[in-house]
């Protein structure tokens, strides 16, 4: 029988996963002596140990799992009394040579405008990480602390985690012993982070279809309830790729004698008279499946592999004991693994949902439960899975590692929802990109349409987008039992999910090979500037666009919701409005139901499957669409493979690189490397481009092409082509968005939308059409004394621009 512990998991040995780490630190980076030790990870980082038994831990750690880096350049002073200094080009140190203290340690960042200066025992505010779990929460809450900080200069203590030894087993760390690491970057985050990553091991490649749309509810369903279920979305043409069978697939009426019944290995055969058959018919689907498991009850004596599970644990059955778990056991973690999960694998689950809420503490001090399950359960992954996943909760540092995170029971309210994009963003700061949230609540409030269809907007540009509610019959997250309008905003925001799953899934191989999340703050790119920091939901989704979801109720009068963004400079369009604006500002952002603001500057490149019906799994597209915004030159290379390969690089990507030549005007989708796709139909959208039709196409020779200039964009159609050839689609030379926002058609077609009085509508629509120039024309919109967010969206499009 295999077992997770012939992974030989630890870091020091052959491993499938871990092969490339090594925690034993370059000894060219140490400087060391009797009772302590600093290695130079790199010019901004600096590990700190202190040992009273003269021993340090070159073992791998949660965090720590490849401290032998490359030397960095740095220079080491010495002086008679023990002390020395350490000084690269970001930091200088210093040292007494005795136990660390807040006076003999401490280090300077070095070329910063004002001196920053941390000293041993000070923890420094951070702009925060994330925490393991929302359960219970309505609106914020505290979150861990991060590696970024506002005074550019924080610490990580590593002293108390969990460590892997050799022998593909864990341990706990010696009592005493010091061990942290120092971060000093300035505002150069994304290399503090590519430090942290450089440590702890970037995440994985995710499967494809693991940006698709996950079907989760806690509910009994019955086999057959279930598969007519995925048969509506299919005949609502809402596509979907992961079904997640929450806890009811298992018994649950057990003998009281036995406890509560949220642990449980044996299918329920009053709902799933066939199981087998059922996840045989999900898979016919395209679905992918993932069973939830509470592992800390053990295995009790009602399941049927009770018995087995004694008998390789050399225990007696008849008592009818509970098997414990006890996850510092190697036997009892290998018997979990091969005894009960491996059996439900071969019947068809893909991957387990780890609903472990439990606590910290095990029968070993030191020894995190949450750490073990995440660990092995991803390791032993690879046994069915091209690519090991798990679906489980935050454990600290290190995490990334292990995707998915789930982030706990969300309360069904507008509080919850408008912390969800900070919560999603922030714990970039901390490498832990891949939050799947209970989209749409989990239990309690009420039922608001509203709320849930910007919740699904909210999710669409999640790293992770899982519908999820409780086992309450009327808390639903079926589009259809929502009101019509919500009904076509939700579905078509699900459909758009599957859609974007071209960029989010090349946009996921970046986040393996270069630690960049899906979804992270916007002061990464601007730590220079105080109003990236203040707009926290605002955030970045991918490497082309930013988003500021909307996250609380629409004003009655304008029947809009309001997300207040700053535009960092340049100018930006709006990719469902297709308004542009001036950057370098900030302004309120007014959005119908139907959208939220999703910004894009000129020189973006976004990939898409094409509009027609999107079908379940996130299969490779035959039909593209790429959104190209003029007025920069811009360049994105679409990664595609067949699905094989745990690490990068094992994987043979089929790339597709799109170009924007702004000076020439011409777009080029270049021929595909590897392509798996022989020939390809693509379009072209030009958000607020409708200045030419003198647009022509080349593959090789001249094609038939068909522009189309729509409201405010305009789209070109053209014909399949083989994908070993270059596409050439020429505009006019130097392109550029188009020069006003059709103002006062907008403005009078969002007036006649408004709930409000005929008369202060007139009354607005004279101010903003009169003659004169835009201040005077302000000032009369401002001497009415209008509703302020009837005011405030007028505004928005009045000095969009200009």
């Amino acid at each position: 029988m295999s077992s997770p512990l012939e992974f030989k998991n630890s870091v020091t040995t052959p491993s499938p996963l871990f092969s490339a780490y090594d925690p034993t630190p370059n000894p060219e980076s140490t400087v060391q002596g009797e009772n302590y030790r600093f290695t130079v990870i790199s010019e901004g980082c600096i590990r700190y140990e202190y040992s009273p038994d003269g021993k340090f831990e070159d073992r791998a750690s949660t965090f720590a799992v490849h401290r032998n880096l490359p030397k960095p350049k740095y220079n080491v002073l010495r002086d008679n009394e023990g002390g020395l200094e350490i000084k690269t080009d970001r930091l200088h140190l210093q040292y007494d040579g005795k136990a660390f203290t807040a006076s003999g340690l401490y280090c300077d960042l070095v070329g910063q405008e004002w001196m920053q200066t941390w000293r041993y025992g000070f923890t420094p505010g951070t702009l925060g990480g994330t925490c393991r779990t929302l359960d219970g929460v309505d609106g914020r809450t505290k979150l861990e602390e991060g590696i970024l900080s506002p005074s550019s200069i924080t610490v990580l203590d590593d002293s108390g985690s969990m460590i892997f030894s050799p022998d593909g087993w864990v341990d706990t760390r010696v009592k005493g012993r010091i061990d942290g690491y120092l971060f000093g970057y300035g505002g150069d985050f994304r290399e503090a982070l590519r430090i942290y990553y450089e440590i702890s091991g970037k995440p994985p490649m995710l499967p494809r279809w693991a940006l698709g749309n996950w079907w989760s509810r806690y509910y009994p369903y019955s086999g057959e309830g279930y598969l007519e279920l995925m048969d509506r979305f299919k005949e609502e043409k809402v596509p979907l790729a992961v079904a997640v069978i929450d806890m009811d697939w298992h018994k649950v009426d057990i003998p009281e004698e036995y406890g509560t019944p949220w642990t449980g290995y044996t299918w329920e055969k009053k709902l799933f008279p066939d199981h087998v058959k059922f996840m045989q018919e999900l898979h016919d689907r395209d679905l992918k499946i993932t069973l939830n498991t509470h592992p800390a009850d053990g295995v009790r004596g009602f399941e049927d592999a009770y018995p087995e599970m004694c008998k390789v644990l050399n225990r007696d059955p008849s008592d009818k004991h509970p098997v414990n778990f006890d996850c510092t056991s190697r036997e009892f973690l290998s018997a979990y693994m091969t005894t009960l999960h491996h059996p439900m694998e071969d019947e068809g689950a893909d991957f387990w949902w780890i609903d472990w809420q439990q606590g910290t503490h095990s029968r070993i001090p030191g020894i995190d439960p949450l750490w073990m399950l995440n660990h092995y359960h991803f390791i032993d992954s690879t046994r069915r899975m091209g690519r090991p996943m798990t679906f489980s909760r935050y454990a600290g540092p290190g995490s990334g590692r292990y995707p998915i995170g789930f982030s706990g029971d969300a309360l069904v309210t507008w509080d919850t929802l408008n912390f969800q994009p900070e919560f999603t963003a922030t714990a970039a700061n901390i490498g832990f990109g891949w939050w799947s949230h209970d989209i749409g609540g989990h239990w309690a409030g009420i039922k608001d349409d509203e709320l849930a269809t910007r919740w699904v907007q909210l999710g669409c540009f999640s790293p992770i987008l899982r519908l999820h509610s409780s086992n309450n019959p009327f808390n639903c997250r079926e589009p259809w039992h929502h009101g019509a309008e919500a009904e076509k905003v939700q579905s078509n925001f699900l459909r758009l999910r599957h859609r974007l799953v071209p960029y989010t899934y090349t946009e996921a191989i970046r986040c393996a090979t270069e630690g960049r999340s899906l979804v992270e703050p916007i002061y990464y790119d601007y730590s220079h500037r105080s109003e990236a920091y203040k707009n926290k939901n605002q955030s970045t989704f991918g490497t082309q666009l930013i988003i500021n979801p909307i996250t609380s109720p629409r004003d009655k009068g304008t029947m809009m919701g309001r997300a207040d963004t700053w535009l960092p400079p340049g100018l930006w369009v709006d990719l469902f409005t297709y308004v542009v604006y001036d950057g370098d500002r900030v302004t309120a952002l007014h959005r119908t139901l139907e959208s939220l603001p999703v910004l894009a500057k000129p020189g973006a490149i976004i990939p898409l499957e094409s509009t027609k019906e999107v079908g379940n799994g996130c299969l490779i597209p035959e039909e593209m669409e790429a959104v190209v915004v003029v007025g920069a030159d811009g360049e994105y290379e679409l990664l595609e493979d067949d699905g094989s390969g745990a690490q990068v690089e094992e994987v043979k990507f089929s790339t597709t690189k799109i170009t924007l030549n702004q000076s020439a005007g011409t777009i080029t989708i270049h021929s595909s490397a590897n392509h798996i796709v022989k020939q390809r139909k693509w379009s072209i959208r030009l958000p607020a481009y409708t200045n030419s039709f003198n647009i022509t196409a080349k593959a090789g020779s001249d094609i038939d092409i068909t522009a189309n200039r729509k409201q405010y964009h305009t789209v070109i159609e053209l014909p399949s082509l083989p994908t070993s050839s270059d596409i050439i689609i020429s505009l006019p030379a130097n392109p550029q968005l188009d020069e006003t926002n059709d103002v006062l058609p907008r403005i009078q077609r969002l007036l006649n939308s408004m709930q409000i009085g005929h008369n202060p509508k007139l009354d607005i629509w004279n101010a903003v059409k009169a003659e004169g120039k835009p201040h005077v024309r302000l000032s009369r919109l401002e001497a009415l004394g209008v509703d302020a967010q009837v005011e405030s969206a007028v505004k928005e499009i009045m000095f969009a621009r200009g």
